[in-house]
């Protein structure tokens, strides 16, 4: 019997793909629900799973563009458990080297031509001495060739539209995480046997910034058109680095979760951009993003902003440094601060007092549970 292999639905916007790697070539053997090849859209990499165990048979190859619902290939389940090893032929021996010829002995009298010729072959010749090779040319620098994927050309001509778009400013501010270390270190173990999960920096920065966009909601609007539009929901996606490029799932109406919430949404995501599992509709519909660089040791940058949204903020590396406090040196956790904002919507007023306003929710996260 033979199974179709479909090209399947990735959301709602995605109507093809481009097949990238193959991990399961023509006349492979393979098992239900093993991963057979790669997909990559302009949104997210995904993988397409074998719909039965048998033997596959593939009509595409690399770099083919498919269709949502397209048939692709096929498999032969009257194979399935019936593959069996190939019997390994036996070496044959080989056969016995020939038995060397007996040398007949040299007359004891030759003639006198004959006794010429055989003394001038049996004159040892000058060697020559063969000529040196010539030496290899020399590679200066070498290089290789890699095509870029779906996606990595997508996120490469969205940063273009970015930059030629938008008028990107990028404020700069630092916070004492010195509360929000404290707070983590004093409630984690009641938090994981409660939840299950760890307490993280980042469900700290999620709620700060949703207080900061009620606070400040032009930095929570999108230019269309000739209008700004207004979003009424807070939508926060959370840039996650991977081997297929960087992603953005979003983390919906989090001003009504918890922090408990978050963290759960943000060790799903992990796991799905892991796995290679984070769907189209995971990633769209934010309306802020939150992207931290430090937890690859960054001190400082400029993030870029996720179009269309009109804000990012920028977390960094934690590095304890003296500042002063009330006339007093003394040494603090700190982290640099960093929003993009779109300059056509956002001023530097607004940008810096949303800036602030974090900044104060993670000094004093108590301030979060008084709505302040």
């Amino acid at each position: 019997m033979l199974v179709e292999i479909k090209i399947p639905s990735m959301g709602e916007s995605v109507v093809e793909a481009t097949i990238g790697t193959i991990l399961k070539p023509t006349g492979s053997a393979v098992k239900a629900d093993e991963e057979i090849l790669e997909l990559e859209t302009d949104k997210v990499n995904q993988v397409l799973y074998a719909p039965a165990a048998g033997k596959i048979t593939l009509s595409v190859k690399t770099g083919d563009v498919v269709k949502v619902g397209q048939t692709i290939g096929s498999v032969d389940t009257s194979t399935a458990g019936t593959a069996a090893a190939a019997p390994v032929k036996k070496a044959e021996a080989p056969p016995p080297p020939p038995a060397p010829k007996k040398e007949m002995a040299a007359p004891s009298s030759l003639p006198p031509a004959r006794k010429k010729i055989d003394e001038s072959l049996s004159t040892p010749s000058i060697p020559t001495v063969p000529k040196a090779a010539p030496p290899p040319p020399r590679i200066l620098g070498g290089e290789t060739r890699k095509k870029m994927t779906k996606l990595r050309r997508t996120i490469a001509q969205r940063l273009v539209e970015v930059k030629n778009q938008t008028a990107m400013l990028t404020t700069f501010n630092e916070v004492d995480m010195s509360a929000v270390m404290q707070v983590r270190e004093r409630e984690q173990e009641n938090f994981v046997k409660k939840h299950g999960v760890k307490l993280g920096f980042m469900s700290f920065f999620v709620k700060a910034c949703v207080a900061a966009l009620m606070e400040y909601p032009d930095i929570n609007a999108r230019i269309e058109g000739d209008e700004v539009v207004y979003h009424q929901r807070y939508d926060i996606g959370v840039a996650v680095g991977t081997d297929k490029g960087l992603m953005v799932p979003v983390i919906r109406n989090a001003d009504q979760l918890g922090y408990a919430e978050i963290e759960k949404k943000l060790k799903e995501f992990a796991e799905k951009a892991r796995n290679g599992t984070i769907s189209v509709d995971d990633l769209q519909g934010g309306t802020f993003t939150i992207t931290n660089g430090g937890v690859y040791g960054s001190l400082l940058s400029t993030p870029i902003l996720n179009p269309p949204q009109s804000g990012i903020l920028g977390m960094h590396n934690i590095v304890k440094r003296p500042i002063a406090i009330n006339d007093q040196v003394v040494i603090r956790p700190m982290m640099y601060l960093a929003l993009s904002y779109d300059h056509r919507i956002v001023d530097g007023k607004e940008s810096i007092g949303f800036l602030v306003h974090i900044k104060k929710n993670l000094e004093e996260p108590a301030r979060l549970l008084l709505d302040l």
